[in-house]
Formats: C-alpha cells, sequence, structure tokens
C-alpha cells in the first residue's frame, strides 16, 4: 500500500485528501492508520516531520461520518498551542460541509470563543492539556462519551510537565475507548502512559528516533566567544533558502531578532514571552516567506510544519542531545534536502562533542576564511578528513 486511494475510507474524504493533494503515505501512515480504522490502539515512535497528524485525524474523520454528534466523541491533546492550532487547520481541510466544527482549546488567548465554541457542541476538541484540565473543573466541557483519544508528542506533554493534567482529563473519560499515542521516543514515562492507558496497542516503530534523517547536513563550526554573531551574519548572507535559528532563552531569541532585523534581514521571533497573535503573526509570516529568518527557542523545535525550511542554525546549543534532534529535524521534511549548522565558542565545544557522544553521530566540522575583512565572507570546509553520519543500532529510519 503506497497510496491514500488504497485506504478504506469514505469517498467524501477521499475527495479531500485528493483536493488537499495528499497522494502518497509516509511509512508511518501506512502502518498506523489501517489498524486505527479498525478502532485497534495503536502506540507510533517515528522521528518529525513524518506525517503523524493524517495518521490519527483520518481514523478520526471516518469514525466521526459514521456516528455523527454534537457531543464530544474525540480528543486530542497536544503540548503546545501551535501543534493543536494545526492539527485544527488540517481537520478544517478534511472535513466535509455536514461534519461539525472542531472545539479548540488552548491557553493564551481569550476563552470566550472556546466556551461558545464547546457550548456549540462539537464531536472533536483538539486541546492542551492546562486549559482543557481548567476547563473541566469549571465543568465547561463534557468528555463523558469519548470514544478516541489522542496523545500527540506524548513525550513533549511529558517533558512540559503535564502529566497531573493528562491523568486528570483520562480520568473522567470513559474506560472502553480507542487510543492513539505518538511519541518522538518511547521513554520509562511514556511507557507508563502505554501500560496505563493502551489496551493490547498495536506498535509502530520507524527506526530509532535519536537519529537525524539523512536529508539533513549536519555542520558545526567552533568559534570564539565573539565571533558568534559575525559567523552567523555569514551563513546567512550565503543562504538563498528560509533559516530557522535556535536560542536557548527567551531574552536570547528577542536581542538576536533585533540584531539580524538592524542588519537588514528580515526576522521574527517565536517565544514564551510573545502573545498568541504575535506567535501566529511570527509562524504564519515564515510560513509565506515574507520573513527569512525566524528566531526561536524549543517551542518551534516540535511539530511546526513549515516544510521549506533550508536552513536550521543553532545559535546556542539544546540543554538535551534529544532537542537537537527535533530542532534538525524543522529541515529536510517532505524529500528535500537541509542542512543544520550550530556555532559552539567555549564549554559548548564540549556540550556539542557530548551531543555527538549521546546520539552516536559524528558531526562535520567546518571553519570560516579568515583571509577577508568584509562581510559577507566565504564559508570553507575544513582541511581535517570529513566525518558524516554514523548509523545508529536498531532499525532502519524513515
Amino acid at each position: 500500500m503506497t497510496a491514500f486511494s488504497q485506504l478504506p475510507l469514505s469517498a467524501a474524504l477521499q475527495q479531500k485528501l485528493a483536493a488537499a493533494e495528499f497522494l502518497t503515505l509516509t511509512p508511518i501512515q501506512v502502518q498506523a492508520i489501517p489498524p486505527a480504522l479498525e478502532g485497534k490502539d495503536v502506540i507510533g515512535t517515528a522521528q518529525t516531520g513524518t506525517g503523524k497528524t493524517l495518521a490519527f485525524l483520518l481514523p478520526i474523520i471516518e469514525m466521526l461520518d459514521r456516528e455523527p454528534s454534537r457531543q464530544a466523541l474525540a480528543l486530542v491533546l497536544l503540548p503546545t498551542r501551535e501543534l493543536a492550532m494545526q492539527v485544527l487547520e488540517q481537520y478544517e481541510q478534511l472535513r466535509s460541509k455536514s461534519m461539525p466544527k472542531a472545539a479548540l482549546v488552548i491557553g493564551g488567548v481569550s476563552e470566550k470563543a472556546q466556551i461558545t465554541g464547546l457550548r456549540a457542541g462539537s464531536p472533536l476538541v483538539i486541546a492542551t492539556p492546562g486549559r482543557l484540565q481548567d476547563f473541566i473543573n469549571r465543568k465547561l466541557v463534557d468528555l463523558r462519551n469519548v470514544k478516541m483519544l489522542v496523545l500527540d508528542e506524548a513525550d513533549r506533554m511529558l517533558d512540559m510537565g503535564f502529566l497531573p493534567a493528562i491523568r486528570r482529563i483520562v480520568s473522567i473519560l470513559p474506560i472502553r475507548r480507542q487510543t492513539l499515542c505518538f511519541s518522538a521516543t518511547l521513554e520509562q514515562s511514556v511507557a507508563g502512559l502505554v501500560n496505563d492507558y493502551m489496551r493490547n496497542p498495536v506498535r509502530v516503530a520507524l527506526g530509532s528516533v535519536l537519529k537525524p534523517a539523512e536529508s539533513v547536513q549536519l555542520q558545526a563550526f567552533e568559534v570564539r566567544p565573539g565571533e558568534k554573531l559575525d559567523t552567523l551574519r555569514q551563513l546567512l548572507y550565503g543562504e538563498k533558502g528560509q533559516t530557522l535559528i535556535f536560542t536557548r532563552t527567551k531574552r536570547g531569541a528577542q536581542r538576536l531578532a533585533k540584531e539580524l532585523t538592524r542588519d537588514g534581514f528580515t526576522a521574527a521571533e517565536i517565544h514564551g514571552d510573545r502573545t498568541q497573535s504575535q506567535r501566529n503573526g511570527a509562524l504564519s509570516g515564515f510560513q509565506e516567506g515574507r520573513y527569512q529568518v525566524l528566531v526561536a527557542t524549543d517551542i518551534a523545535s516540535r511539530g511546526l510544519h513549515v516544510d521549506d525550511v533550508a536552513h536550521v542554525i543553532n545559535y546556542d546549543l539544546p540543554k538535551m542531545a534529544e532537542d537537537f534532534i527535533h530542532r534538525v529535524g524543522r529541515t529536510g521534511r517532505a524529500g528535500l534536502q537541509g542542512r543544520a549548522s550550530s556555532l559552539v565558542a567555549g564549554v559548548e565545544v564540549m556540550e556539542l562533542r557530548q551531543i555527538e557522544r549521546t546520539l552516536q553521530l559524528r558531526i562535520e566540522r567546518k571553519q570560516v576564511d579568515a583571509t577577508g575583512s568584509n562581510l559577507p565572507k566565504r564559508i570553507v570546509q575544513n582541511t581535517l578528513p570529513t566525518r558524516t553520519l554514523s548509523a545508529l543500532p536498531g532499525e532502519v529510519f524513515v
């Protein structure tokens, strides 16, 4: 099975998929959608950007098509507002005119419209755990009839401290339900959720997720502490496509975005201190090509759908090796080639080597040509032997 047209879906949904130009199934969709359509629980682990959203949305839409209702029959939990809104957008693209709109329950925005949507009745609730728990405590949402629960980016939700909220939410759901869980990793905490809330789940594992996609060229520049910004400018001057830059702190993202704007780059920023409307504007502007550069904290490292990011730059290294994978996974998507650069100075040189050891990979070292004095300087390859990624043991990754 390689095409959506081969799936046992309704004619209406097949037409919507064709109109949206969803033609070829990704490996996780091939393995996860059929058992989900059969009503089985599914636990899926796969690299970011592999099509997990459709892997759970299609079974949900098929279920809602068979059982028209204004009661909440399906619940999707996600770690961030941006991911929730992207799932909502995908649902709106695929739902039939007769199917009610989904209810969005997220923090950071006015709750009035969300409460109105819930009271109007919707068979699908798309939510972040914190705001949904608040609505449950205030008796603003009824989840007693949910037949399908989706935990998307489960490991990220647990990293963000949402486990108590998740347990509170699941405790009021019917015991007899279908549960789909998708996670970048199957750590002990996620395994605990699987054991507690799933019944004989079908396991879908597409290789080790602690490995960058082979479509991403990894490189690093070891520089002096005062040379980071200059090196970044040179990389940006030489880049024709869009670039996503990661910093470790919100303040660092603010400062860097302002600095790049002063340099003449069209730059936007996404981090926790931005309002939801500011974050939406930055993301949509980047997606539409109005911004060449998006500076972000790790809030943008998972699940954000921007398929044509040419270059990811770690201006600051992430705290955890796993986050390195999620950051570089923002490029090299949808069959395209991508590039990921890390700028390291001082103690970060040792931190980068620790990331290499943890992830069992080698990152090609490059250096800046110091012979010129004016920007843009030429980026040249180090004369050291080229070092490439080394495959991890285990399953083949997609």
